[in-house]
Parts: C-alpha cells; sequence; structure tokens
C-alpha cells in the first residue's frame, strides 16, 4: 500500500463491524483475508461497483468489470507491485476483517484515516 501507509510500519485500527453491516464504500482502507491463500492478510483499498482497470504487466488495454452484490474490487495504491482484484477478481465481503478508520503510528500521521 505504499505510498499510503510507510514501509516501516504503521499502527492502525480497524472496525469490525463495517463490512457486516455492508458499511464500506469507495476509497476504504480494509483488511481481508487473501483469497488465494487465507493464512496473509491484505491491506487494500476498495474501488467502485463498475470497475475500469489497467493490468500494466499483462496488458495496455483497458478492462471492465462489473462487481457483483455483496463483493468488492480492490486495489493497491502501487499499481506495478500489487496482487488485488486485477489478479484475483472481485472478492467476497465474508473476506474483509474490518475497515481501517484510525491511525496510531506514526506520531506525524496520528488521526483519523483518508
Amino acid at each position: 500500500m505504499l505510498p499510503t501507509l510507510n514501509a516501516a510500519g504503521d499502527v492502525l485500527l480497524t472496525d469490525p463491524l463495517s463490512p457486516r453491516l455492508g458499511n464500506i464504500g469507495h476509497g476504504d482502507l480494509v483488511l481481508l483475508r487473501s483469497p488465494l491463500n487465507p493464512k496473509i492478510r491484505l491491506m487494500k483499498r476498495v474501488e467502485g461497483d463498475n470497475v475500469t482497470y489497467f493490468d500494466a504487466l499483462h496488458s495496455k488495454a483497458a478492462q471492465v468489470a462489473v462487481v457483483p452484490k455483496r463483493h468488492v474490487w480492490i486495489q493497491g495504491d502501487n499499481i506495478y507491485a500489487s496482487r488485488d482484484s486485477r489478479h484475483f477478481g472481485p472478492v467476497p465481503y465474508g473476506l474483509i476483517e474490518g475497515k481501517v478508520f484510525f491511525r496510531v503510528w506514526p506520531p506525524d500521521s496520528f488521526g483519523l484515516d483518508q
């Protein structure tokens, strides 16, 4: 999630109820289990319901994806180094563990996450 999150590590608080209540929207950062390996947790940004995206590594043509109900399209902020929905498709809400709402560390970034 570079440059949004620091490589040295940020301490974030997540809200586990928002995904259960369907309160996840475009632009939110979410903590989720990887659809490819449930032992791995990911931090990604939620995109919209109809997504136009570029797979920068495999194609220069734009592709369109329609996200089914109870699924989200997630993408990392670093398009060239992120494994996300461009690789494994829409993610079911059940894999989302929480919505990031507050940054605790580092001190200069303390506050509500945007």
